[in-house]
């Protein structure tokens, strides 16, 4: 009877640790490009808002960043790698002080995959060489 119940018991906690949903998953990303918004006709022009172009894996992400007032221009911070969560609709990440910012995805695109699995664009470069004579 005690090893019937230790079995149930037992059961019971397995299917409860696999009925909890998976935590967030954080991943790499990269802000590739930081312009200043171009507000729509129904906005009024701000001179703090910004669309930062942030990559993750092969995707593309353009998201809406309000600065907040007495930090740093985000320009400053093209090619700065964070760790950011993507929702459905927003890009979710850690600001210097460790505070949550949760910006809207203005849009996204995929870009092909370069096949290098450290997420870093590979550059192509070529020489030219001259033949004096």
């Amino acid at each position: 009877m005690g090893r019937l119940l230790v079995m149930i018991v037992l059961f019971g906690a397995v299917l409860q640790m696999d009925a909890q949903p998976p935590a967030p998953k954080y991943q790499p990303g990269t802000i590739m490009a930081v312009k200043a918004h171009e507000p729509g006709p129904s906005e009024k022009p701000s001179t703090r808002l910004f669309d930062v172009t942030i990559r993750v894996g092969n995707t593309l992400f353009v998201a809406l960043y309000t600065q907040p007032p007495g930090t740093i221009d985000p320009e400053y911070r093209t090619g700065l790698t964070l760790l950011v969560l993507v929702g459905s609709k927003t890009l979710k990440f850690n600001d210097m002080l460790g505070r949550s910012r949760e910006l809207p995805i203005l849009s996204r695109k995929t870009i092909p995959d370069t096949g290098n699995k450290n997420g870093h664009v590979s550059l192509v470069t070529t020489s030219v060489t001259t033949s004096r004579g």
